[in-house]
């Protein structure tokens, strides 16, 4: 009895570092994961900050001088302003639906339809997926025309350049479709979706929201060069 106590004694003892080594790397993957089993979130402010951006700055920033041009400086700006703080608004509704039930431990919702599906019987589910899809199909649509439109713009000018150089007007000779253009946008498209795991390249929301700024700051700039100068200004007066 005492040699089976022994053995035993010496098989727990030869058992207890494997265990302990087990608890220790289980202790050293949970390190590297969330609470939900998916590996740790690493976003900062920053980061996140310029998803923000590059989610709200859309195509509409091409006509936002047009906009404020045709509302003034007194509506054009209470506008963008009323409507920063409807997106704050939104966003802080999004925000407190990103868990339902505990707001540090409950469930996470990743998804919009997970979210709507968490506080929302079935029938609106359906429906909130139909409006989300039709909205996707209407910016991809959208994207693509004015994708188009740019890329022919940027043609026609370099066109008008190179026949104005020579003395000509390249008024027949520049005339060109938009349709080549949207071809190509959408193959584009095409083949950065096939890109694994594309939506979680950081830096890729950081380059969209510098050139959603510097895409503002050169209009600005362009005005300026564009304005009269000061001297003449005074002439005129």
């Amino acid at each position: 009895m005492e040699k089976k106590q022994a053995s035993y004694g010496k098989g727990a003892a030869r058992m207890a570092p494997m265990e302990v080594s087990v608890e220790a790397g289980n202790g050293r993957e949970s390190d590297w994961l969330d609470d939900d089993g998916r590996p740790r979130r690493s976003g900062t402010v920053w980061t996140a900050s310029a998803h923000i951006i590059t989610a709200v700055i859309g195509s509409g920033v091409l006509s936002l001088a047009w906009a404020i041009a045709q509302l003034g400086w007194v509506a054009g700006p209470a506008i963008m302003l009323l409507f920063a703080l409807v997106i704050y608004y939104t966003s802080t509704l999004l925000a407190e639906c990103y868990r339902s039930g505990d707001p540090e431990t409950g469930k996470r919702n990743y998804t919009y339809m997970d979210a709507v599906r968490s506080y929302l019987p079935g029938t609106k589910v359906k429906l909130c997926g139909v409006i989300q899809y039709a909205n996707l199909v209407g910016v991809a649509i959208g994207y693509t025309i004015a994708a188009s439109i740019s890329m022919r713009a940027i043609g026609r000018a370099d066109c008008f350049h190179y026949h104005d150089v020579r003395g000509r007007s390249g008024k027949d000779e520049c005339k060109s479709s938009s349709n080549p253009y949207m071809i190509v946008f959408g193959v584009v498209q095409i083949l950065f979706s096939q890109i694994p795991d594309f939506d979680q390249i950081w830096w890729l929301s950081i380059v969209a929201a510098v050139i959603a700024f510097a895409y503002s700051y050169s209009i600005i700039l362009i005005e300026i060069q564009d304005a009269c100068p000061f001297q003449n200004f005074n002439r005129t007066r």
